[in-house]
Formats: structure tokens, C-alpha cells, sequence
């Protein structure tokens, strides 16, 4: 009971959030962002176990001071996702700029790599305009989540506009059919999901475990890849979702080299915004050669 409560309790305060003007809405994700890069966690020790281990050169004063800008940001896209879960579309529209270097309304069999920016589920942009756009629907990986209730709805705030969450778990059939459909299929391979179908490549000079799923959905799909982000425009009023044109010669017939590859298009991204990189997951918790994790 008093779970179920506290369940139903959130789902108001996400949406109470979403009504709040934005500029107030922001302002709290930013203060609970200052609050979380001050209180000694779990999180805030992966954090900086992250930090130092892809950005060794740095002081420890530099490291603070970038860990505090991550959880600045993080903590305004925490309170954000009540406009990304529970939002209108005119509110997805104005928080959220679109900018596509390819033309969305093609249907051509397509991947979107999509990093582990704040904004990432900044994606759902795309679902929330493509009737107006004559875009195809949205399909995407979804990891379940402990809490059934929000499981549920997560998806079901998702898929609102038309999406499609596929189940990662035992589900590439489906996901290979919405790719030959023209279905926009987003995945974001850059977190550790365990070593099946995975491979050790460098990212940031370290050896990380990294899923191969694009490489090998792309060459069974016969689909381009294109990398999208979406982070902070420069005066942080907003996100820009940017879609690039297709990788050249990806895929490869070699999943690991096109997995390397990926991992090096993501390291340089970051290094233009380390700040807005979710440096909170354990990404280097598996590792080769029995070696031990960092955390």
C-alpha cells in the first residue's frame, strides 16, 4: 500500500514539474544538482573514479570543478524528464531544436547512435514531431527497470507520440524488421551492459566493454549509420538534437574494428562537452583479464 502510494505520489510530482515555467524548472535542476555534487555517494565516488581515469592530465581542483559541472547539468535534466515523460508536444518542441543533416522523411533503413549526453532522452523529439513531419515512427531499446510500476509507464510516456520501446532483452528480430521498415531505430551503445555481444576496445586509451549491436544491426539491415546528440545549446536555454550524414564504409565486415571506431567518434565528442557526458554509470566496471574494477 504504502509503496503503491509513493508510486502515485511521484507520477503527481512529475507532473506538477512539467507545468512549471521552464526557466523555475531549470533553476530547481540546478539546484539539486549543486546539493548531489556535495553530498559524499556511491555515485559521486563513480563519478570521479570516471574523471580521473579519462582525464589523467587534470588537477584534482580541475576534476572538482568538472565533476560539480556534471551534476549541475545532470540534476537539470533529472527534473527536465517531467517535460521529456509527461510534457505536451509544444513543450518537447520548445525545449528541444531538430537538426538533421539527412532527410528524415526518406524511410531509408537507418541507425541512430545516440551517446549518453544529459539530453539523451532528448530523442523523443523525434516522435513527438514526425506525424506533422511525415517522419516514421520511433523504436528503440529500453532496459527494464527494477520498479515494475515505473517500468511500465516509462514505456508507456515514451511511446505517447507513436514511439515503439522494443524490449534489449532477446528482441533484435523485431528491431531488424523496423529497420527494413524505415522505422527511426535509435540505440545508445556507450554503457556496459555486460560482456554477451560485447567486445574490450579502447575508449578513452582504456580498455571498455562495449556492445557490437550496431555494427552487426546495420550489416544484417543493410542500414546507414548516423550519429545523433543531443546536448545543451551554448546559452543553455535549450538542446539541439543534431543528426549527422551516415558514417562512410560503417559497416565494416569487422565488428569489432566498427565497435572501436564508435568508441572514438563518442571520446571526441565528449571532449568538446565533458561536462554534459553521463559520468554517473559505471562504464568501466567490467574488465579483461579478470583484472579489478575501478570502483
Amino acid at each position: 500500500m504504502l509503496k503503491s502510494l509513493a508510486n502515485e505520489a511521484v507520477v503527481a510530482l512529475l507532473k506538477l514539474l512539467s507545468v512549471l515555467p521552464y526557466t523555475l524548472l531549470v533553476s530547481l535542476g540546478y539546484g539539486l544538482g549543486f546539493i548531489a555534487a556535495r553530498i559524499p555517494s556511491e555515485r559521486n565516488r563513480v563519478v570521479k573514479t570516471n574523471l580521473h581515469l579519462c582525464f589523467p592530465e587534470l588537477s584534482e581542483d580541475a576534476i572538482n570543478t568538472l565533476k560539480n559541472q556534471h551534476w549541475r547539468l545532470l540534476g537539470r535534466s533529472l527534473v527536465e524528464k517531467s517535460i521529456i515523460w509527461r510534457g505536451s508536444k509544444k513543450q518537447l518542441s520548445d525545449m528541444i531544436e531538430v537538426r538533421s543533416e539527412v532527410d528524415l522523411s526518406d524511410r531509408r533503413p537507418r541507425i541512430l547512435v545516440n551517446m549518453h549526453f544529459v539530453g539523451i532522452e532528448g530523442s523523443i523529439i523525434l516522435s513527438a514531431l514526425a506525424k506533422q513531419n511525415k517522419w516514421p515512427r520511433t523504436s528503440g531499446f529500453f532496459q527494464r527497470m527494477k520498479n515494475p510500476f515505473f517500468n511500465q509507464k516509462i514505456i508507456q510516456w515514451r511511446n505517447r507520440f507513436g514511439g515503439n520501446s522494443i524490449d534489449r532483452q532477446g528482441n533484435s528480430i523485431a528491431l531488424i524488421r523496423e529497420i527494413r521498415n524505415g522505422s527511426f531505430i535509435i540505440i545508445a551503445p556507450d554503457i556496459d551492459l555486460g560482456l554477451k555481444d560485447s567486445v574490450f576496445t579502447p575508449f578513452f586509451d582504456i580498455q571498455t566493454n562495449t556492445i557490437t549491436a550496431v555494427s552487426r544491426l546495420a550489416s544484417i539491415a543493410n542500414a546507414e549509420v548516423c550519429l545523433m546528440t543531443t546536448t545543451l545549446k551554448p546559452d543553455e536555454s535549450g538542446y539541439l538534437c543534431s543528426i549527422s550524414k551516415p558514417l562512410v564504409d560503417f559497416p565494416s565486415e569487422n565488428p569489432k574494428e566498427d565497435t572501436a571506431r564508435l568508441n572514438q567518434i563518442f571520446e571526441k565528442e565528449i571532449r568538446l562537452r565533458p561536462a554534459e557526458y553521463y559520468w554517473v554509470h559505471k562504464r568501466f566496471k567490467n574488465r579483461p583479464n579478470n583484472e579489478a574494477s575501478p570502483y
